[in-house]
């Protein structure tokens, strides 16, 4: 592999890890969709990447759907969610963000001591790809677990998922079946979550899971 390869594939992986703490640093809704939008592009320019690298072209396949699905249609969507159901405003946490971006940092470091010394021999950038991922995965469940807002726990799930994808296409591809499965699994996940939000919110008139405990065991 020539060294501008590697390079550029270290530079869009490791920029997927850059903005999965940006999604971990927002505060605000409509701040979190957009810098997803931006991570699921990259996402693409990864993958692509990798379908030159590896000269497999049914990658640029993954790469198109992560483009127009992941950086495109679910962020427009989940935009016009949030302006439907009035939920401009700021994300509340279970825990404070300096606490967040430090066990983050942990995370990274986590990865790259599970990934790195284990998969001596392997390919370099198959093997700097699986560190980025394993974090970007880690980050995203972190981002799920700390957050109390439903609409930005999917946004971690989604971002989970583009952390699996780069794992995939970093060791050599995975098959177009399997890619286009789990892009229309993602899509279902998404129609799902959209039905839910607005049952939600037509029950307990928010989307904080705080405020929607208060209402456990309680009629209206």
């Amino acid at each position: 592999m020539t060294t501008l390869a590697f390079d550029v594939g270290h530079l869009l992986a490791g920029g997927m890890l850059v903005l999965s703490f940006l999604l971990l640093y927002q505060d605000r809704i409509t701040a979190t969709l957009n810098v997803f939008a931006l991570q699921a592009i990259v996402l693409a320019l990864a993958v692509a990447w990798q379908a030159h690298a590896q000269n497999a072209p049914h990658l640029f396949v993954t790469a198109a759907v992560a483009l127009g699905v992941k950086g495109f249609l679910i962020p427009a969507a989940l935009h016009r969610i949030v302006r439907r159901l009035g939920i401009h405003r700021e994300i509340e946490q279970v825990i404070g963000g300096g606490p967040v971006m430090l066990v983050g940092l942990g995370i990274v470091a986590l990865s790259i001591t599970l990934v790195l010394p284990r998969v001596e021999g392997v390919d370099p950038l198959a093997r700097e790809d699986l560190a980025f991922a394993l974090s970007v995965v880690l980050l995203g469940l972190l981002m799920m677990v700390t957050r109390r807002n439903a609409v930005s726990q999917v946004i971690g799930f989604m971002s989970l998922e583009n952390g699996l994808i780069l794992a995939a296409v970093g060791v050599k591809g995975m098959p177009l079946v399997v890619e286009l499965s789990i892009a229309f699994s993602v899509m279902v996940a998404f129609i799902i979550f959209g039905i839910f939000f607005f049952h939600i919110r037509e029950r307990f008139d928010t989307l904080d899971l705080q405020d929607i405990e208060r209402f456990r065991g309680e009629s209206r």
